[in-house]
């Protein structure tokens, strides 16, 4: 059987998600599509706007097989690690291809690229670290070391200031680095850019435009257009019985959060670093929502996403000491098959390098604890009457 593996969040699940997916299915002519998708919190470090299961509902109705979630360390982690811990996860489940969008829409630039830092691999990181001395963001100084690289040459490279390309680079990256036997495999972006906050006026809109649109309006009827019918259905239903997760709604659990350490102890916290725990101390005082927040501690040096990946990190009380526990994925947890999906794992279940878990009380292990906790906190916001804790024990893996 030919597995076909995507990295995806899913917030929501859209057209441009479908068209991606069917794509992947039908240019590797796979028999089984495994998508590694997120948990309730996401790599540019906000919560997602309804939960993991209900994500999961609505890629198995959108042609995925296997849903796996990427757990918390890589989830919320910089492109590397994220990248690192998808492609390790499709590894292990023995993908032929992995495929994902780009704005590049061919892989030849992508493996120039690959190719050209790794000869000039000590210019390259002498280029960034230049860059972060200057007080340059992270990203911003991966670019700067890319530009000094290749202003010279005249072969075609990855365009690395495109977001979907800088993950495609990274998987590309992550593949190399584990020797994978999988095959690359990217698809042009269609419709809207990633960023887009305007909803466009044919049917595949960013996922961007979706949510921005959404919390506007304070409804999920204007996105209808744009999204597969059974994905607008789970959207509605968690819309009626929850209300949409978001930062303004946790702002309250991360102002606690913050104002009950000392900001030397915030330290402690994964990704915080040079002081900047001093200004969350002074914003959480005195600032009641979270846009005044942000805006009180933004900079320069620090990207917009980066200091949300350190907020999200806060709330989860994810200390640098757990990070460096998880070094690499332990386990492969599932969220949801299809009967498909289930035959592929009878297929290759014994050869796995990891052990399968379809119910967390199964394993004890630090990611998987990270897991659990984010997911309890990640409801404690819920707007619901009664939001449930403990779901990741009560849920079993979703079969369609």
């Amino acid at each position: 059987m030919i597995a076909t593996g995507i990295v995806v969040e899913y917030n929501p699940f859209h057209n441009g998600h479908l068209f991606h997916l069917q794509e992947a299915k039908r240019q590797t002519d796979a028999d089984t599509i495994i998508a590694v998708m997120s948990g309730n919190f996401l790599q540019r470090g906000e919560p997602a706007i309804v939960d993991k299961w209900t994500r999961t509902r609505m890629a198995l109705a959108g042609g995925a097989d296997l849903v796996i979630e990427l757990p918390y360390a890589f989830a919320t982690a910089h492109a590397p690690q994220f990248a690192k811990g998808a492609i390790q996860l499709l590894d292990a489940l023995y993908c032929s291809y992995f495929c994902f969008g780009s704005e590049e829409g061919s892989i030849a630039p992508f493996t120039n690229s690959l190719t050209l830092i790794s000869t000039q691999q000590q210019l390259y990181e002498s280029a960034i670290k230049e860059a972060m001395r200057e007080g340059i963001s992270y990203p911003n100084a991966l670019r700067k070391g890319y530009e000094a690289i290749s202003h010279d040459t005249s072969i075609d490279l990855a365009d690395l200031s495109e977001p979907n390309n800088i993950l495609g680079f990274h998987y590309m990256q992550a593949a190399n680095d584990i020797h994978s036997s999988m095959i690359p495999l990217t698809i042009e972006r269609i419709g809207t850019h990633y960023h887009d906050p305007a909803l466009p006026a044919d049917s595949v809109a960013s996922a961007t435009s979706i949510r921005k649109s959404i919390f506007t309006n304070e409804s999920a009827e204007d996105v209808q257009p744009f999204m597969p019918p059974t994905s607008y259905r789970l959207l509605k239903n968690w819309e009626d019985l929850n209300g949409f997760q978001s930062w303004d709604a946790l702002y309250p659990l991360l102002r606690y959060s913050i104002l009950r350490e000392e900001p030397e102890r915030l330290t402690e916290i994964a990704d915080i670093r040079e002081g900047i725990e001093f200004s969350f101390f002074r914003a959480a005082k005195e600032q009641t929502t979270f846009q005044g927040f942000m805006q009180a501690v933004k900079s320069k040096r620090y990207t917009w996403t980066s200091i949300q990946r350190m907020l999200v990190h806060i709330l989860t009380g994810y200390r640098k000491a757990t990070r460096e526990q998880i070094t690499d994925p332990s386990y492969i947890r599932l969220l949801g098959m299809t009967e498909s999906g289930r035959c592929y794992l009878r297929s290759i279940k014994k050869q796995l390098p990891l052990p399968l878990v379809s119910r967390v009380a199964s394993l004890s292990d630090p990611s998987l604890l990270m897991d659990i906790k984010s997911t309890d906190i990640y409801m404690s916001g819920i707007q619901s009457p009664a939001p449930t804790l403990g779901q990741d024990y009560r849920t079993p893996p979703i079969f369609v």
